[in-house]
């Protein structure tokens, strides 16, 4: 028998094809994601770090990437992110004499040099990561012993409004799982990054319908790529179904859409022994990657 959970499992050949899609629309789009990023980037502040690498871990259009750099200003800051697209939209944020690195990667093979990253930060990212292990040891690699890693990633409530709905609609399911906060740092104690500290926030986004909403999704990217999705279009009748029990949520003559939001920060791995390289990438050091470097 199949495992239930394999319905579930993210199609990443899907995903980057999503993203590469919307990196001319993501900006527009990303009123939440830059609402997150910047209170992910206020708690780093709080540290006073003085890094010299700064790794922007799916760094999308680079705006979080951009804040980074005028932050910590004597630092090599990068970019990464698995969507070449993104990557070149990246360049709009991006100073004629002070240019951060962008390279493309996936998180789960980083192509950079053990302990070489003093803080990794990563905004909304991580939910696209399977197996979420296979990411964070690859985060603790790179980290240098007393680095600090900050993420945000999305927990199971969100989008549970559209979930809800589209279960009265049909049998697939429309909308990503997510992992749920013990979930996360259970994780984080298996990858032997420590001392971590998490928290949950719950965001509520109004919408005038489902469409708009469902366009959102489609414009970020983030629309449904596992496995158990539709193969085909969903037909009137089942989005009329899922937009009919959806309109019982209605209030203040708005949809909600909840978001809930995890954040996260831990220390590097303390002088422990660094996770088992992956083998077939080809890992370069950070200061060997040009300032104005493109994808």
């Amino acid at each position: 028998m199949a495992d239930p959970g394999d319905a579930f499992r993210l199609d990443r050949r899907g995903m980057r094809a999503a993203f590469e899609r919307a990196s001319a629309s993501y900006e527009s789009a990303a009123r939440l994601q830059a609402q997150v990023a910047a209170e992910l980037e206020q708690r780093v502040d709080a540290f006073g770090f003085a890094p010299r690498v700064v790794l922007d871990l799916g760094c999308g259009t680079g705006r979080a990437t951009r804040a980074l750099h005028s932050r910590y200003r004597g630092a090599l800051v990068i970019g990464l992110d698995i969507a070449p697209g993104m990557l070149r939209e990246a360049r709009r944020h991006q100073r004629l004499w002070r240019r951060f690195a962008r390279v493309c990667g996936d998180a789960l093979r980083l192509p950079l040099q053990d302990a070489s990253v003093d803080l990794v930060f990563s905004s909304l990212m991580l939910q696209w990561c399977e197996p979420l292990d296979a990411a964070l040891a690859e985060v603790r690699r790179v980290l240098r012993p007393d680095g600090f890693f900050a993420f945000s990633t999305f927990g199971p409530d969100t989008l549970h409004e559209l979930r809800s709905a589209w279960a009265e609609a049909d049998d697939f399911n429309h909308v990503n799982a997510f992992h749920d906060l013990h979930e996360v740092g259970d994780a984080l104690v298996r990858a032997g990054l420590t001392e971590p500290v998490l928290d949950v926030d719950a965001i509520e986004v109004g919408y005038p319908d489902t469409l708009t909403l469902m366009r959102e999704l489609k414009a970020l990217g983030a629309h449904n790529v596992t496995a158990g999705r539709p193969r085909s279009l969903g037909g009137r009748t089942r989005l009329k179904r899922m937009s009919d029990a959806y309109e019982a949520l209605r209030h203040d003559a708005r949809l909600p859409a909840t978001f809930e939001v995890i954040y996260g920060a831990c220390w590097g791995a303390a002088g422990r022994r660094a996770a088992p390289a992956i083998g077939g990438v080809a890992r370069i050091a950070p200061g060997s990657i040009g300032r104005a470097g493109r994808p």
